[in-house]
């Protein structure tokens, strides 16, 4: 080990066997975390080629169990979001490719910090069950196209050890070694076709359009590498996505979006992203066509048919997705008022993301308890036309003071005297 270690430090490439024995020796606890931090940060200032990434990506995802989906009929299809504020695009683009004949097969995480994860939306409706069998699994895509599930434990372990170790050796932001964590993970759920929101802004991970390009382009170039049709769109975070940004009041915004009732923002993302999956999944011949398939899957509701169908599957009580009245309201509803007239430039996502986090909707660690109903909605986007007096946004909260919380809110958002022009959510699209 110590003598890979010299060879990245020192500029030179690493063989596939040379990657195999750091991954396979890391995962089995034969090699010390002292040398695996060494490595990453060889890594973090040498980088790696495509080769090499791809590699590291095969060796962790092999590096424990995989799944095989060769039981479902057609191509299989996943849609992964490097996350972001009100990012609900699975609970919205899932259904509505089922609905045109896709095979959805995914599997979600939890939230962290100020990013919300699917699967704590999933459970903001009581019943749900997001801890599948494979051969649940399985059968649920094969029945009505479209399982959502968390990953096993299982699944890619070498990733999970590197992940934590990188998290306190200040390497998580090297691109081979992000790209590899993701790909892995992907690749280890066996679909065919893989779509890769990469969010870019004060919400994301990665804060420039640049580094989220850079990423976009590794990780669509490890799936080419390993045979899988891999594609990637940059998207907009530099304010949230949609409206709402909160568990529940999250799934009441999907479930607007699939009657027809979305944000602007939120339906392009889902017409793009939807239209590129039914692409790779051969069911639309390009994209727009593919776009007007999912157009019509909003318009005639088979889409909130699907949602319903997807919590009915996995133990949910759907009749909250007839009736988003059901989903409780939290105790604290309080408004953001604007103190100046103008146009809304910009609305900071990561100060709106860890504001809903610390009214609840999210967590600081992973042991912490998630209030379903906590969170923001907000009432004015950019480029909206705003009153002094107007509401901005709504607070959602069932802790008393955050005095503070909502002076955040009130400063995440700039008013401009002039009119501000707006960009389409998706900047770019590779593949």
């Amino acid at each position: 080990m110590v003598d890979i270690i010299e060879k990245k430090r020192d500029g030179f490439a690493l063989t596939r066997q040379e990657i195999d024995f750091f991954v396979k020796g890391y995962a089995r606890g034969a090699i010390p975390d002292y040398q695996a931090s060494a490595f990453a940060m060889a890594v973090y200032f040498r980088g790696m080629n495509k080769q090499e990434t791809a590699w590291l990506t095969d060796a962790m995802m092999h590096s424990g169990d995989t799944i095989d989906l060769s039981r479902i009929e057609g191509v299989k299809v996943d849609k992964h979001s490097t996350g972001g504020v009100g990012d609900k695009t699975s609970l919205v683009v899932g259904p509505l490719v089922a609905a045109c004949g896709a095979k959805m097969a995914k599997m979600s995480g939890r939230g962290l910090g100020h990013t919300g994860g699917t699967l704590d939306k999933m459970e903001s409706v009581p019943g749900m069950n997001i801890f599948l069998t494979e051969e649940q699994f399985i059968d649920q895509v094969n029945r009505i196209g479209l399982a959502i599930m968390g990953q096993t434990a299982e699944i890619d372990p070498a990733d999970k050890k590197l992940y934590a170790l990188r998290d306190v050796t200040a390497t998580i932001e090297s691109i081979p070694l992000i790209a590899s964590s993701i790909m892995s993970k992907k690749l280890a759920a066996g679909t065919d076709a893989i779509l890769l929101d990469v969010k870019f802004g004060s919400g994301a991970f990665m804060k420039t359009l640049d580094k989220a390009r850079e990423l976009a382009k590794a990780m669509v170039e490890i799936g080419d590498e390993l045979g899988r049709d891999t594609r990637a769109i940059l998207t907009d975070m530099q304010q949230p996505l949609g409206c709402a940004a909160g568990n529940s009041l999250e799934v009441k915004e999907a479930i607007a979006t699939l009657s027809g009732k979305g944000p602007k923002d939120l339906v392009e993302l889902a017409l793009n992203a939807g239209g590129i999956l039914l692409e790779q999944a051969h069911i639309a011949k390009d994209l727009e066509e593919g776009k007007a398939m999912i157009q019509k899957a909003i318009d005639d509701r088979s889409g909130l048919k699907k949602l319903h169908d997807l919590f009915e599957a996995q133990g949910g009580d759907a009749s909250y997705i007839d009736d988003p009245s059901k989903f409780p309201l939290a105790k604290v509803i309080k408004p953001i008022v604007a103190k100046k007239s103008g146009y809304v430039e910009r609305i900071d996502s990561l100060t709106v993301g860890v504001a809903a986090m610390k009214l609840g909707a999210g967590r600081e660690t992973m042991d912490d308890v998630i209030d379903m109903s906590a969170g923001v909605v907000l009432c004015k986007k950019v480029g909206d036309k705003v009153n002094s007096g107007d509401v901005l946004a709504y607070a959602h909260t069932n802790k008393e003071g955050f005095l503070e919380v909502y002076d955040d809110l009130l400063n995440a958002f700039e008013i401009s005297d002039k009119e501000v022009k707006t960009h389409p959510i998706v900047w770019d699209y590779i593949k």
